[in-house]
């Protein structure tokens, strides 16, 4: 008798499966290590047609993103030679580094302003949301729909209200400002996500804490909140991800002090034309911290997919 299912997939099915995940995952990933790619690349390598696949890697991209540099006669740099590889690296394009850059201040502005927001977002979104789920609150389906509606708008339509109250209240280019910005954005989103989780977790829980001496609050913290640690990672992963990536407010609502990373990276300029060196090396950096954070969390997201699966 054969050991072949007679419902499950055989064996040629599962093959073409796996080829098409492989095959939309190098489309997927392939402009990511285009960009990676790029960033070892010299700046003739970076707009050479027909693009370059193979190339010698350089720095220099780097060295450009994060040093400010000014273009020197042979005289000057004949007599004053470079000490480090990274100032070699400039000297040999004639020029010398002058100082550092300020991408390292936007990268520090935009962690503040991202991972600040969605802690706010999280914690604020977790509780509304244990209270809509829990409470019996008037008008709720009401109130859940205003709260989504939210989201429907497009940020740019209220850019020129929100910059205006900004300037009034002295918010402009200030990192507290764009941190309360992006967490009321964020809110709707987390709690709806965070709702829908809180419902699946059984009240019996909650109640056999209660009989056994527990405050509500203190069955929030220690029954809820573990079971609800799955949507809480993933509310906190969307957060970052819009927090990190946003670019309209904070073009229009910073421009130095609290400056984030997406709208400087754009502005990187070399001799003669972009850099797109350093451009690529900018992006490549600014991918770090939510590909760290998500692979962190990688365990809640993949319980995610069975979140629900025991029954009241």
């Amino acid at each position: 008798m054969s050991g072949a299912s007679v419902t499950g997939p055989s064996r040629r099915l599962k093959w073409a499966a796996g080829i098409l995940v492989v095959g939309y995952a190098l489309i997927t990933l392939m402009p990511l290590l285009w960009i990676m790619a790029t960033g070892f690349k010299t700046s003739p390598d970076s707009i050479a047609y027909p693009p370059k696949v193979i190339f010698a890697p350089s720095l220099e991209g780097y060295v450009n993103l994060f040093t400010t540099q000014t273009r020197q006669t042979a005289d000057y740099l004949a007599a004053n030679p470079p000490q480090t590889w990274y100032e070699k690296i400039v000297h040999d394009r004639g020029m010398v580094i002058t100082g550092t850059s300020r991408f390292g201040e936007r990268f520090m502005n935009s962690v503040i302003i991202g991972f600040g927001s969605t802690f706010l977002s999280v914690v604020l979104g977790t509780l509304a949301a244990y209270a809509f789920s829990r409470y019996r609150i008037p008008l709720k389906d009401d109130l859940m729909f205003f709260i989504l509606s939210t989201r429907m708008m497009p940020p740019v339509a209220v850019a020129i209200p929100i910059f205006l109250m900004f300037r009034n209240l002295g918010l402009s280019d200030t990192h507290a400002g764009m941190i309360l910005l992006y967490t009321a954005v964020n809110l709707s989103l987390a709690v709806w996500l965070l709702k829908g989780f809180i419902d699946e977790i059984p009240r019996e829980y909650e109640e056999a804490a209660l009989i056994d001496g527990y405050t509500r609050f203190q069955a929030f913290t220690k029954v809820v909140l573990p079971q609800a640690a799955t949507g809480i990672a993933s509310t906190a992963i969307f957060c970052l991800i819009f927090a990190w990536n946003e670019y309209a407010f904070a073009v229009l609502l910073t421009s130095g002090t609290a400056q984030t990373a997406p709208p400087f990276i754009p502005t990187i300029i070399g001799v003669g034309g972009r850099d797109w060196p350093a451009v690529a090396a900018g992006a490549t950096i600014f991918l770090v911290p939510v590909v760290v954070f998500t692979v962190l969390l990688r365990k809640h997201l993949l319980r995610g997919i069975t979140f629900g699966a025991v029954r009241k």
